[in-house]
């Protein structure tokens, strides 16, 4: 039932994607990705100026864009990204993909920043993928990490996640059965 469930809301988020997106190479798609990554590093450092010298020294960071719906029941939605190895400069493509379950509807856009505090937090998400579960609602605190990691929330140690809307920085971060996986097309 899953299953089923998933492959309707990965089929639905498929057909929302423009048929031009589907004609273009891999270079422009990587173009776009990277365009994406710069265009919401710059929106995260205008929200949160102490957020540039917290991705400038991490391990590496990984910018996403989301997609999703919400009808009824059931809800879902995908996007892309990349991840980067700060002393490498390494980029690795990435897809993500979202399941929900719960009374609903609606549609919701966002950008999602990683931060890596360490390789040994950046190599399994990158190498390994990464499921994520559950919902945060509540802001995080940096403590001892001064203002840096301000607006941002603590996932696992040494991993921190800005979620930015249309308004800015969101005060939550949603992630109910989300997937993060590497772009098989794209690297």
């Amino acid at each position: 039932m899953k299953n089923r469930v998933f492959a309707a809301l990965a089929m639905g988020a498929f057909l929302c994607l423009p048929l031009s997106a589907a004609a273009a190479t891999k270079a422009e798609k990587q173009a776009d990705v990277r365009k994406m990554e710069r265009e919401t590093l710059a929106r995260l450092y205008k929200a949160s100026p102490g957020a540039k010298g917290a991705v400038e020294k991490a391990a590496g960071y990984a910018v996403f864009s989301n997609f999703g719906m919400k009808i009824l029941v059931a809800g879902g939605g995908g996007g892309g990204g990349v991840a980067v190895d700060n002393a490498s400069k390494k980029a690795t493509y990435m897809k993500m993909a979202e399941v929900q379950a719960g009374l609903g509807i609606g549609v919701k856009k966002f950008r999602l920043v990683w931060v890596f505090e360490s390789k040994q937090a950046l190599e399994p998400f990158v190498n390994a993928g990464w499921a994520f579960g559950g919902q945060a609602s509540v802001a995080a605190k940096a403590g001892d990490k001064g203002g840096s990691f301000q607006g941002a929330m603590a996932v696992s140690p040494g991993v921190w996640v800005y979620q930015l809307t249309d308004d800015g920085l969101a005060a939550e971060l949603t992630a109910k059965g989300t997937k993060y996986y590497k772009d098989g097309d794209l690297n």
